[in-house]
């Protein structure tokens, strides 16, 4: 696996199919830098914090979420610097911490191959809540580079927040183009919602979470058919 640079401030670590591992965006500005979701399990964000080390880029000070579910999330305990979700995110965060902790973890484990693989050898699964919580849109300054957190309307779940780099026109978009979860059914009027919420960003490229940076145009007609 190698890190890939996608403009002048942002680079990623591709998805992984096999465990279902996403795409971690990382965002470099002059004063501080941020990352775009916090991966799967721990092994998880330190093979992407090695990525990062190996390129002489510093580690995160900000971890921004796309939404709730695992594989983005689960590693949120080994992240550096501070994590951000919005308020709808981490009430699902609350809700799977203490579901977790009730009863174990063996029912997510069984979900799905993806999950066993990633945890394989008895890894603990560990799920904690954001460090700071936020409701609606705002902007963060990077020093040289602003993104923009922008909450949205989405088929795939109802916590979605796209990260806005403005001065790369890169949108990420995790995966709120995705059919809902868990029943697999693309809600018509959620994603001509969504449809307008990335169009409104003038985003030129999106990178969806499971899936290679494409043309914005591309997302578009995908989420649309």
């Amino acid at each position: 696996m190698e890190l890939k640079k996608l403009s002048e401030h942002i680079w990623y670590m591709p998805f992984e199919e096999e465990r279902d591992r996403p795409n971690l965006g990382y965002v470099r500005g002059d004063k501080r830098s941020l990352a775009v979701d916090a991966g799967h399990s721990g092994a998880h964000i330190r093979e992407f914090y090695g990525l990062l080390q190996r390129e002489g880029l510093p580690l995160p000070s900000i971890t921004v979420l796309t939404h709730w579910h695992w594989d983005h999330t689960f590693a949120m305990h080994a992240v550096n610097g501070l994590t951000m979700a919005s308020q709808r995110t981490n009430m699902h965060l609350l809700e799977c911490m203490k579901k977790i902790e009730a009863n174990g973890s063996e029912e997510f484990l069984n979900m799905y191959d993806s999950i066993r693989k990633e945890y394989e050898g008895g890894r603990e699964v560990i799920v904690v809540p954001a460090d700071i919580v936020f409701e609606g849109d705002i902007t963060i300054d990077l020093g040289g580079c602003s993104v923009r957190l922008l909450q949205t309307p989405a088929p795939h779940t109802d916590d979605s927040t796209l990260v806005y780099v403005c001065e790369d026109k890169t949108l990420f978009v995790g995966d709120a183009a995705c059919a809902g979860f868990p029943n697999g059914v693309k809600d018509r009027k959620l994603a001509g919602e969504l449809a307008d919420k990335i169009r409104s960003t003038g985003a030129a490229v999106c990178v969806e979470g499971h899936w290679q940076p494409v043309p914005a145009e591309d997302t578009l007609a995908d989420l649309l058919l």
